[in-house]
């Protein structure tokens, strides 16, 4: 029997890949905007009706969350998408200024390279296909190696809607050889023109150091404030629904709450009341040390975990059955402080301000040690509050009375839905946006001449003395300003 090896096939299976998707990109170039929305659509049907299916395979596969919520998010990637950007123009002409004679046209990026995670496997692969093909563009899957077969069994449910709705399925594809080589080989690949990479820090990285133009995202990590106006109950009720969906693995979930110090009694017993468990000394101790490996990098055994299972695994005897959350005291923030890291579980740290300056400070602490430039989050009534924030906070997204796992990627707001979201520039990300179609594509301006240089000329102060007279002293304030207005009109008619 011959042996092959293993990288060398999945090098070869890229290969294959790009150039079959090469090929379905210029046939969906030449199509219209009805024709690619009807596909798009089938892409969204086909979502929802295997929902359940691709949650309970995503399940089995990882062990992370819970079923009942990976079919919302399922949905969400499929239906939820569509329903947002359907009516989008994506195709064409997009813009027409008569008066500036300026037209704009969208041009696809070409054949994209989606790294899919092991946390959203299904949800994002859907979400992604949607994207690209509505942007005029075909992807190729790196899938990670833990959830392949969920994100294969997504795939073909994709590739088969696309043949259904008449484009080439080979518009949406996937590496069935999922290795390190594939991957760094297809995001590197002469012909992928983008990256959209949803993973660890470690794989957005290699994407930014590719050489191909990227989006990545990086770590969340969004304290929430509860601030003194706010409704107790109902903001506490978000919070604990929020970080225990699919058991946290969304990246713009809750990582931390944070009060000020006299609103402490009140807190920690609405949050109490509605099943969160404060860590005492020892257990918090003892649970520091197990959500964070060696090298200070999130410990994979608590993502999407209940809190039954990771109060097990940590040796937390005394958690009650009925403990939604693990809430932990934090002092401090950075090596020696696990709890302010991200935790993709339900975990909290819970921090303490004197006044919302002080919180406001610590917050911005929080972010930039990690999830800069990801979410936050507060709960007021005080939109006064909301715009000190707004102003300060290292932040593409403040999330305001709601659920910041599902806000943050555009459920229960007004956000692009997305599951992908970037950090902008103060968190090494190519955009601040919610990604969406309008990310994946590039602008082709059309312009037409509205002056002559001759025109423009005429307008210039004369300096046929070799001394230009706007700056001469015998020029009266008032002649000068008269110049400039002249000149800036004629730029502005430009």
């Amino acid at each position: 029997m011959q042996l092959y090896d293993k990288d060398l096939l999945s090098m070869q299976e890229v290969r294959e890949l790009v150039e079959a998707a090469k090929e379905a990109q210029k046939e969906l170039a030449n199509m219209t905007q009805s024709q690619v929305d009807h596909i798009v659509r089938a892409i969204a049907d086909a979502g929802v009706r295997n929902a359940r299916r691709l949650a309970e395979m995503a399940h089995e596969d990882t062990g992370f969350g819970k079923v009942e919520d990976k079919i919302i998010k399922n949905i969400f990637g499929s239906r939820g998408v569509y329903e947002y950007i359907k009516d989008m123009k994506t195709v064409g002409e997009l813009d027409r200024d008569d008066e500036k004679k300026v037209r704009t046209i969208a041009v696809p990026v070409g054949v994209i390279a989606g790294l899919v995670p092991s946390t959203n496997p299904t949800s994002t692969a859907l979400y992604k296909a949607e994207i690209a093909i509505k942007a005029g563009n075909a992807i190729v899957f790196s899938p990670h190696p833990t959830a392949l077969r969920c994100i294969m069994e997504t795939v073909k449910v994709i590739r088969q809607a696309i043949a259904e709705a008449g484009g080439n399925e080979n518009l949406v594809s996937c590496i069935t050889i999922p290795t390190m080589e594939a991957t760094d080989n297809l995001m590197r690949h002469r012909d992928v023109a983008m990256i959209l990479a949803t993973g660890g820090s470690a794989m957005v990285r290699a994407a930014y150091s590719s050489g191909t133009p990227a989006i990545g995202v990086g770590p969340g990590n969004g304290p929430a404030y509860l601030e003194k106006t706010c409704d107790l109950p109902l903001a506490v009720k978000r919070i604990l629904d929020s970080k225990t969906f699919d058991n946290g693995t969304i990246c713009a979930s809750e990582q931390s709450i944070i009060c000020d110090e006299d609103m402490v009694p009140a807190v920690k017993a609405e949050m109490e009341k509605q099943g969160a468990y404060f860590l005492d000394d020892m257990e918090r101790e003892k649970l520091g040390k197990f959500i964070l490996r060696a090298n200070g990098t999130m410990n994979p055994e608590i993502v999407g975990r209940s809190v039954e299972t990771i109060a097990k695994l940590a040796g937390l005897d005394n958690v009650p059955a009925t403990a939604r959350v693990l809430v932990a005291r934090e002092d401090g923030v950075g090596r020696g402080h696990p709890y302010s890291n991200e935790k993709l579980g339900p975990i909290l740290a819970f921090f303490t301000g004197t006044d919302y300056k002080d919180v406001c400070d610590k917050v911005c602490t929080i972010l930039r040690y990690e999830g800069a430039g990801h979410t936050f989050s507060m709960h007021t009534k005080d939109d006064a509050m909301v715009d000190y924030f707004a102003k300060r906070v290292p932040a593409s997204r403040v999330m305001v009375n709601t659920p910041s796992a599902l806000g943050g990627i555009g459920g229960t707001t007004g956000l692009m839905p997305s599951l992908t979201l970037g950090c902008g520039a103060v968190g090494g990300s190519a955009t601040s946006e919610n990604v969406g179609p309008m990310q994946l594509l590039n602008t082709r301006k059309i312009a037409y001449g509205l002056r002559e240089l001759d025109e423009i000329r005429a307008d210039l102060p004369d300096c046929s003395d070799g001394i230009c007279r706007i700056r001469s002293s015998d020029v009266c304030e008032a002649d000068v300003e008269d110049i400039v207005r002249k000149i800036m009109a004629r730029l502005k008619d430009l």
